[in-house]
């Protein structure tokens, strides 16, 4: 067997509308084999991993799919089964999961679904070697594998405090997006409503304020002149100074550094010059600057205040252990470790307690060693600070704080300027106010951890997490206006027109098309972007406050959608081209692609669907989202059944645009005042302002800003490079286009003879990733109505060998009606070149172009110049010779 390829799709997509893993596998020998054919493979898989006797498989109930191992299936299914089972043992349970022979490559492709990536791309893996070690007769550790995948899934995993909010955000479906895993940096919330969170730090969390609270004397000091109560203490850099201080304050003092974090260092309650040596050594492990302050009797408090609120309290413990009579410390130490709730991190609610230098310390001030057998019922405590991170344990006391503890805590907050803020205080009593009762603000933490919030050892859980996300998103999901446009041909120049029209809006509008990544005007990357990652780029940007996303077939295949839910999915249609490629062999196939668009709106946003065409009007019955449709033929029966139950259609007679509506009709505007469609010749640009109208009014688009936009929008180089752009010059026409299949290329062709002409010449090429059928019904069609073609090739031959596209363009030419002359020039500006030399007046010169339509473009003004000098020239000769005509006759 072999591993092929594993990578993992985000976004919606062709398998799933959720995150899916996909893993290519080659049986080799094993490609036809089943399970039920191989000798012990079964009773070894379950006894390895029981856990697949509750698989439903197609079964629908538990038990299923082992019924499938005993009537027998292929291996790379029980792969898929074995990569869920194995996500489900280490964290949520994963149900989906398919797999198919794939032709194009060959192999099995097993496509599942996934809760974390990582573990998800691991468990494929594991999978795979598991199945390849039984069929050796090797023996599995699984108990090692499970160990080793708990560890990479902890390691990739988010804190708890990360996943707290990302969970919250996903509840009230704001979209999230992973910005590093290395540091926990997330975008909640797309283009200029996102926010982005690192643990509890927001970008709206004050600079100052962390460097502030990360410095403990500078934090004391501002305290302290801002009348809050702190303990008395000093900074040290040497033991001299620190016993100084010691006898300065008076015992016990606490000991700990001045920019630790996480109880890190510090060591509470010491008194003697022995306890002090060990303190300081321990706190300058974690810096050079020791703070040496008066030690605070009471009980440890932490208290998070978010947006100037006070959100959680917790009474936290030190960790401890209770003898029994018969273990040691160190045994028992090992015992409260091996709880479940406890992990090596922050990935669980409890973290293990390590035995480092500060428990040895706290047990050896108990005369006591990690040898000694405590008596039972007996209870050590092995630290002095109750932190989570070192092992302690909460208790949620937030209804017991008193008014005035709440007010102290949410002023030291505002004081220091963080929006979010963990306060640590000491005093005997919580519900009783400090300023009578005794007691101090220890210290201030930026970022504070809020898992002790949300699994409190004992009392209410407080979702500290979800104040987080209420403040960031006081109103709404996060969410901007996102037009997705799909379909085979049309898609440029559709997501061009609705940009266009959302500009008139003041908008800063976002957009992906297949020449680059725009922000408003400005090509901020250049390129064919049409896939997931384009769209990313422009969810990212902060500044984008609508997005206009061309997306492409090739895109959802391979990566999926770069959104999870738009506002308005447009497709426009559905016609032959890219059949055969990437396990697209159909036009149903190619449908149910370009489908996901339409299928992946949010139920009150706008489906627009083309009603002249088979396939997408099929699409409707998969959209949670309203349905319009648009058409040039509303009197058809699809369009008069929508109609009837109160659906919208936009519609376009010979001269008028109009709004269909529960039997209303709306005149909207004269064909004659929108510049790309040419007085309604170019029929497929009517049809991409109709799905655009229809995008766009559905959205609640004023239709004034409608109207103006598409009698701006031309059908120039300048609006819309490289679509249907009409260059006249002495007398001859010239059409460039990036017509790529047989339907682009009749649009164009149609488009053309409504204009008439003399002759028909073209420059043609076919993009060499289609089908020789594709190609050769390009070829015929060209064959049926130009007089005269230069044929040539793509710079990018997409696996072709030279000349092979041309062979079959040949193939398809001789087919066609009418006797077409034709050379072949390769090179695309040449053919160009050739085709402008031999225009005449009154013929129409079409080119249908690759790529970058600018240098094209280029060729045709140099062309046009050197037309209009010649002119000047001959002028100019024509008055010479008047002039000397004249003399002579004088």
């Amino acid at each position: 067997m072999k591993f092929l390829n594993l990578y993992s799709i985000k976004g919606p997509n062709i398998y799933s509308y959720n995150p899916v893993i996909v893993m290519e596998v080659d049986l080799e020998e094993h490609t036809r084999i089943y399970s039920n054919e191989i000798p012990d493979f079964i009773p070894t898989l379950l006894a390895y991993f029981p856990g697949l006797k509750k698989h439903h498989c197609c079964k629908n109930y538990a038990g299923g799919f082992v019924e499938r191992l005993h009537t027998g299936t292929l291996l790379g299914h029980v792969m898929e089964h074995l990569a869920l089972e194995l996500q489900t043992m280490i964290a949520e349970p994963v149900h989906y999961g398919k797999t198919r022979y794939s032709d194009e490559i060959n192999a099995y492709r097993i496509v599942f679904s996934y809760y974390h990536e990582a573990l998800g791309l691991q468990t494929a893996k594991v999978a795979f070697q598991s199945i390849v070690d039984i069929l050796a007769g090797k023996e599995l550790d699984v108990q090692g594998i499970i160990n080793r995948l708990e560890r990479e899934y902890t390691n990739a995993s988010y804190g708890p405090s990360t996943q707290s909010i990302i969970e919250v955000a996903q509840k009230r479906k704001i979209p999230v997006i992973p910005l590093s895993r290395r540091s926990s940096l997330v975008q909640l919330g797309y283009g200029s409503k996102q926010k982005l969170i690192q643990a509890t730090i927001t970008q709206g969390t004050s600079c100052i304020g962390v460097d502030i609270a990360c410095d403990k004397l500078e934090t004391k000091e501002i305290f302290g002149e801002m009348g809050l109560p702190v303990p008395k203490g000093y900074q040290a850099s040497t033991l001299e100074e620190a016993r100084t201080i010691m006898d300065k304050l008076g015992t016990p003092v606490v000991v700990k550094p001045v920019d630790g974090n996480q109880g890190k260092g510090v060591s509470l309650n010491i008194s003697t010059p022995e306890e002090l040596l060990r303190a300081f050594e321990v706190g300058q492990r974690y810096g050079k600057e020791v703070l040496i302050e008066e030690y605070i009797q009471g009980n440890d408090y932490r208290l998070t205040v978010v947006n100037g609120e006070l959100a959680a309290a917790s009474h936290r413990l030190p960790p401890f252990v209770v003898g029994d009579g018969v273990h040691n410390i160190r045994q028992l130490i090992q015992k409260v470790n091996a709880d479940n709730l406890r992990g090596e991190g922050h990935e669980k609610p409890l973290t293990r307690i390590k035995i480092d230098q500060v428990v040895l310390m706290t047990i050896y001030r108990q005369g006591l060693t990690l040898e000694r057998i405590l008596p039972e019922g007996e209870k050590v405590f092995l630290r002095e600070n109750g932190n989570l991170s070192t092992g302690g344990t909460a208790y949620d006391v937030t209804e017991m704080v008193h008014p005035e503890n709440k007010q102290l805590v949410e002023r030291a907050a505002r004081i220091i300027g963080l929006d979010i803020a963990g306060i640590d205080l000491r005093t005997e009593d919580i519900s009783r106010p400090i300023s009578r009762y005794g007691g101090a603000i220890i210290e201030i933490n930026a970022a504070p951890g809020i898992r002790m919030h949300h699994y409190p050892t004992a009392g209410k859980v407080r979702n500290v997490a979800e104040k987080i996300v209420d403040m960031l998103f006081p109103k709404g999901n996060g969410r901007i206006p996102i037009f997705a446009v799909t379909g085979t041909n049309g898609k440029t120049t559709t997501t061009r027109l609705i940009q266009h029209i959302l500009l008139q809006t003041g908008k800063t509008v976002g957009m992906t098309t297949t020449d680059g990544i725009y922000v408003n005007r400005n090509l901020v990357f250049k390129g064919d972007t049409t896939g997931p990652w384009s769209s990313q780029v422009i969810l990212k940007d902060s500044t984008v406050e609508m997005a206009v996303l061309e997306t492409a077939r090739g895109g959802i295949i391979r990566a999926g959608l770069g959104y999870d839910r738009s506002d308005v999915g447009i497709v426009l249609n559905v016609s032959d081209d890219h059949l055969g490629l990437a396990g697209i062999e159909t036009l149903e196939d190619l449908a149910r692609v370009k489908s996901l668009v339409a299928e992946t709106v949010h139920k009150d946003g706008i489906c627009v669907l083309n009603g002249d065409n088979l396939y997408t009007v099929k699409m409707a019955e998969k959209c949670i989202g309203e349905v319009i449709f648009f058409t040039r033929n509303p009197h058809q029966e699809v369009i008069q059944r929508h109609l009837k139950v109160g659906g919208r259609v936009i519609v376009a007679d010979e001269e008028m645009i109009q709004i269909w509506n529960a039997g209303e009709i709306k005149p909207l505007i004269s064909l004659k005042e929108i510049p790309m469609v040419w007085n309604g010749k170019a029929i497929h640009q009517v049809e991409n302002v109709l799905a655009a109208i229809a995008g766009l009014y559905g959205y609640g688009m004023d239709v004034e800003y409608i109207v103006k936009g598409l009698c701006t929008f031309g059908g120039d180089i300048q609006s819309n490079p490289g679509r249907l752009n009409l260059i006249e010059c002495d007398g001859w026409r010239l059409i460039l286009d990036y017509g790529h299949n047989v339907e682009g290329y009749r649009s164009v062709i149609n488009f053309a003879q409504k204009l008439g002409y003399q002759r028909l010449l073209g420059v043609v090429g076919v993009p060499g990733d289609r089908p020789d059928s594709s190609i050769e019904k390009v070829g015929h069609l060209v064959g049926d109505t130009f007089d005269q073609v230069w044929i040539k090739e793509d710079d990018d031959l997409r696996g072709r060998r030279s000349g092979q596209i041309v062979d079959i363009l040949l193939k398809g030419i001789s087919a066609g009606g009418q006797r077409t002359r034709h050379k072949i020039i390769l090179n695309e500006k040449e053919a160009l070149e050739a085709m402008l030399s031999e225009l005449q007046t009154g013929d129409i010169g079409i080119i249908f172009y690759e790529k970058e339509p600018e240098k094209l473009l280029k060729i045709i003004e140099k062309y046009m110049g050197e037309l209009q000098q010649d002119r000047q020239e001959k002028d100019l000769s024509l008055n010479k010779s008047s002039v000397f005509a004249v003399n002579s006759s004088r």
